[in-house]
This record gives C-alpha cells, sequence and structure tokens, in this order.
C-alpha cells in the first residue's frame, strides 16, 4: 500500500525544506521504495536533495501537445495517436518514466512549469492517470505542492494520507494556512489527515499565536527551529539532506514523522 504525504502553504514558508527532511527520515527509517513529486512550478526540490534536473512534466506536457499540432496539420492525429503509431498515454506513459531522476533511495519526478495558452484538460486528466500508476509502486509519495493546493486537485494525485500544512510563526501565515486548508473538501482528492507544522520558530510561541493555531482544525504537530546550520548549507547551495542527524531541523521533522507514521 501507498502512503502519500503532501505539503501545502503560502511560498517561502519552508515547505520545500520540510519535504527533504521528511525524505531524508523515510530514506533512513522507513522500509520502501520513495518516490518526491516536485510539484511547485519553480522545481527546485532536486536541489534540496541533491539531484540535476534535465526535464519536467511540464516539458513532457508541452512537446506532446506540439506533437499533435503537428500531426493535426499533417491529418494524422484523428486517430489520436503519437508519432510511431504509439496512443497519446503510452507517449506519456513513456516520457514520464523515463523524466524520473533516481537519487540514493528515492526518485524523484518534477511536474514543472504551468501550463500555457490552449485546452490541457484532456492531457492534465491523462498525466494524472500516469502519476497514479507510478506512484503505486512506491511505498511512500512525498509532493511538494506549489502555493495553492492546483496540483493536487487536478495533475498530480487523487489520495493523500497526510497533508502537511505548513506555516511561519506569524498570524498572517496561519491565516494563508487556514484558506488553503479550506480548499481541500472542495478537491476531487480524499485527504484523510490534516496537519500543522510552523516552521522557523525562534523560542516559545507567544500566547495570542497558540490560541489561532488551538482553533485551526487540522492537528498541530509542532514546531521546527530556525536554525543557523540549515541557513549556512542554503547559502552555499549544499543539499539538505546532508545535514547531519543531530540537526535540531531534522529531528524536529523526524519526531513528526514518527508520530504520524
Amino acid at each position: 500500500m501507498t502512503t502519500t504525504i503532501a505539503l501545502a502553504g503560502k511560498g517561502g514558508v519552508g515547505k520545500t525544506t520540510i519535504a527533504g527532511m521528511v525524505i531524508k527520515y523515510l530514506v533512513q527509517n522507513q522500509k520502501g521504495a520513495i518516490l518526491a513529486i516536485d510539484a511547485d512550478p519553480s522545481s527546485n526540490l532536486n536541489m534540496v536533495l541533491g539531484l540535476d534536473l534535465e526535464w519536467t512534466v511540464g516539458d513532457i506536457r508541452e512537446g506532446m501537445l506540439a506533437e499533435v499540432q503537428k500531426s493535426l496539420l499533417q491529418k494524422g492525429a484523428a486517430m489520436g495517436t503519437m508519432p510511431g503509431g504509439a496512443s497519446k498515454q503510452e507517449y506519456l506513459d513513456y516520457e514520464v518514466r523515463t523524466s524520473i531522476e533516481e537519487g540514493d533511495n528515492f526518485d524523484l519526478i518534477a511536474m514543472g512549469r504551468p501550463e500555457g495558452a490552449g485546452c490541457y484538460c484532456a492531457v492534465n486528466h491523462n498525466l494524472r492517470d500516469v502519476v497514479d500508476s507510478i506512484s503505486k509502486s512506491y511505498r511512500y509519495v512525498i509532493i511538494d505542492n506549489e502555493a495553492g493546493m492546483e496540483h493536487l486537485s487536478r495533475r498530480t494525485t487523487r489520495n493523500v494520507e497526510h497533508l502537511l500544512m505548513v506555516s511561519d510563526p506569524t498570524q498572517r501565515g496561519i491565516v494563508a494556512t487556514e484558506r488553503i486548508a479550506s480548499m481541500v473538501p472542495g478537491l476531487d482528492i480524499d485527504v484523510e489527515n490534516v496537519h500543522l507544522i510552523l516552521n522557523r520558530v525562534m523560542g516559545d510561541l507567544p500566547a495570542p499565536l497558540m490560541e489561532r493555531v488551538s482553533a485551526l482544525d487540522a492537528n498541530f504537530l509542532g514546531t521546527v527551529p530556525s536554525n543557523n546550520d540549515l541557513m549556512e548549507f542554503e547559502f552555499n547551495g549544499r543539499p539538505l539532506v546532508e545535514l547531519g542527524d543531530e540537526s535540531p531541523v531534522y529531528q524536529a521533522v523526524a519526531k513528526m514523522m514518527e508520530e504520524i507514521l
């Protein structure tokens, strides 16, 4: 059975950092294959994981649409086939599987850029089927989502066991988290558990902030401390998964994963 963990929250709160620490924990402590999905158009989870990124699903999508338009001009796409006789579903399946980057005990798929002009409904449906099919081969799937919930709803998956809502320790951050969490019931996915993580915390949380956290309809997993070592990694471009196990950031996330898994 596949366990899917998705991360969401407004931009700049450190979702990708938390995703990297979750993957580091799973590699070291859980059995089974791990798939990381970078669903943020900025596509920088690969840097956190220490992987190169040659192409994304967005590149594949645009390439397929270009082939379809070319075939239409040649009156060869009416049967729904691509060059070489492959169906569009077969073409996407092959290309997405080829785009998977392999790391140490985990793989990575980057969704990449958003759509350009035109209708993408059919191809996005096909892509979600492909990603769903690939995900079933893994014990754990970690999705680093964009600021909203669009990838979860349209292009990434249908089921999420644990949705980690990440916020900075501010009232505005928690309000943004509340708004994103409010979208969940309207999505075409099944989210079993919603959790809150406060990132980059310095010291104890002020009482007004704790009151706001307590009122949120989510399981409060805890806080991740602000950390100078992590900042040094960021400045130097070192993969964050190379942070030592003694890192307070890793220790905090590891404790949270032990709780929910």
